[in-house]
């Protein structure tokens, strides 16, 4: 099952749609296609609708049993520890997309986007070996108005954790108390131990120097931090990345979830043992020895 819902765009489009599916409404779209139709008919809308606008819903195979394609809005899909979710219109980061500090567009050309697909899906089977785990927590799920409050690193040389990393940072807002139930940093604690937002990045930079980076949801935590580096004046990151969660998805086709702990259990991980909090499920060194047990089950999957 499809919906395509199309606004703005060519009268023309609407004689290639129907012969596929049916119109119930001005501009949406409803039937049932094989996702090869599915996908020629995304692509004939994309090039067609020039500078209309065009969402497209459909059934997949994953938790939600749905995912969405968007063309030309200003809603923004994002992807939360495998959860597809819409980040509502944004005006600062709208700007920021369309220019980063230094003039240059901050987005990737359709060229770029497949060939970063093609890294992460492809049949790759050279998986580093030495690496910096990374994560972050956050005030909530939206890099253009949430802040980092934590960031978890650990140091992987030879398979081997070599050294770890760990900065809580102050905020001048406070910390919603759904946040603190789930990760246990309340606004005593940063007030307490949060590092000012600069020496918390610089310190982390140069943790993770060269190494490329592994996180699970890597386009989340990458959002926030890169968010931050731009607030401290600094280059985005251009580490080689490495995604579990996409990792997860191309390796093991049929798994109902790929929430980190999910993942867990499925593969009956162990979880790393410490008595510190910082440690913690849903604190950053927790999720990051969580995220490293992970990656090491799927390099030998």
């Amino acid at each position: 099952m499809i919906v395509l819902h199309l606004a703005s765009c060519p009268p023309a489009l609407r004689g290639d749609l129907t012969k596929w599916l049916f119109e119930i409404a001005a501009g949406v779209y409803v039937g049932r296609v094989s996702a090869r139709v599915r996908d020629k008919l995304w692509s004939r809308v994309v090039e067609t609708c020039k500078g209309g606008r065009c969402v497209l819903v459909y059934n997949t195979n994953n938790e939600q049993r749905l995912d969405f394609r968007i063309h030309g809005e200003s809603w923004e899909p994002i992807d939360f520890d495998g959860l597809k979710l819409m980040l509502r219109p944004s005006t600062d980061r709208l700007e920021r997309k369309k220019v980063d500090k230094y003039g240059k567009s901050s987005g990737f050309s359709n060229a770029a986007k497949i060939r970063a697909a093609k890294r992460v899906m492809g049949k790759q089977t050279s998986y580093p070996s030495s690496y910096v785990v990374i994560d972050v927590e956050t005030t909530g799920l939206n890099p253009a108005k949430d802040s980092l409050i934590e960031i978890g690193a650990i140091k992987v040389v030879d398979n081997e954790i070599t050294d770890t990393f760990q900065a809580l940072i102050s905020i001048d807002t406070g910390v919603p108390a759904v946040i603190t139930n789930l990760t246990g940093i309340d606004d005593k604690l940063l007030q307490c131990e949060g590092q000012p937002i600069d020496t918390a990045i610089k310190r982390f930079i140069e943790f993770y120097e060269n190494l490329p980076l592994v996180a699970h949801n890597m386009d989340f935590d990458k959002s926030f931090l890169n968010k931050a580096m731009a607030r401290c004046n600094l280059p985005p990151i251009k580490n080689r990345t490495v995604d579990t969660l996409a990792l997860s998805r191309r390796i093991h086709k049929r798994l109902v979830s790929y929430k980190l702990q999910d993942l867990v259990a499925h593969f009956e991980l162990s979880p790393f043992a410490s008595d510190s909090s910082d440690y913690a499920t849903h604190r950053s060194l927790g999720d990051c020895h969580t995220t490293h047990m992970l990656y090491q089950k799927l390099m030998n999957s």
